[in-house]
């Protein structure tokens, strides 16, 4: 089977995009191209932990209803709720109502908040474990790396939760901190463009 699948404009896109026409505007527009933005990254790490055991699909639709009820994924804001912000949570019925979850999501900002006073801003330590390989040889192929490994590991030991390896992997997918989109898929080449061009944080 091939990796890729035509559009509706008839140019060869990777095969998960035609799962909904949802997919196929965060594939063109999103996913694999490079973010250096503290609350896009943080809410990326947040909604794939969301997702964990869900499709993509299932949070992409509620994306919004999660910004609005995470104001936005500003950690600043997230670190201070309670659990009386966990209650409401638990009745929303836009988002995913699981308490591990929600609880997660309010753990990892207050640890993004340390980070952030640690490193200079939750860019700069994310970007530190891009890929010294470059592109992938073979897109889609894994659902870990050794550098996703590794940053799992260490936001653990920092206390995060619902980072695991693959979670994180996923993560530096949708990020751009590796282009993975299929070997064809009309979006590689521009992606790539974007990484190249692509100023990696330092603070």
């Amino acid at each position: 089977m091939t990796m890729t699948i035509p559009g509706p404009d008839g140019r060869p896109r990777c095969r998960w995009c035609a799962a909904s026409a949802e997919y196929l505007a965060y594939h063109d527009r999103e996913w694999g191209f490079p973010v250096a933005d503290d609350r896009r990254l943080f809410e990326k790490l947040c909604l794939e932990g969301f997702q964990s055991g869900l499709s993509w699909r299932t949070i992409l639709a509620k994306r919004e209803n999660f910004r609005a009820a995470f104001h936005d994924f500003d950690y600043d804001r997230v670190a201070d709720f309670g659990e009386a912000d966990i209650e409401r949570l638990l009745t929303d019925a836009g988002i995913v109502r699981h308490r591990g979850k929600i609880q997660a999501t309010i753990t990892n900002a207050r640890r993004a908040r340390e980070l952030v006073r640690a490193e200079g801003s939750l860019a700069a330590y994310v970007w530190r474990f891009e890929p010294t390989e470059g592109e992938p040889a073979s897109p889609q192929v894994r659902s870990t790396s050794p550098e996703s490994i590794a940053m799992s590991k260490d936001l653990k030991k920092r206390g995060w939760a619902f980072v695991g390896p693959t979670t994180v992997y996923a993560f530096m997918q949708a990020m751009g901190l590796v282009n993975d989109h299929a070997d064809g898929c009309v979006v590689r080449a521009e992606a790539a463009r974007a990484r190249a061009a692509f100023r990696r944080p330092v603070r």
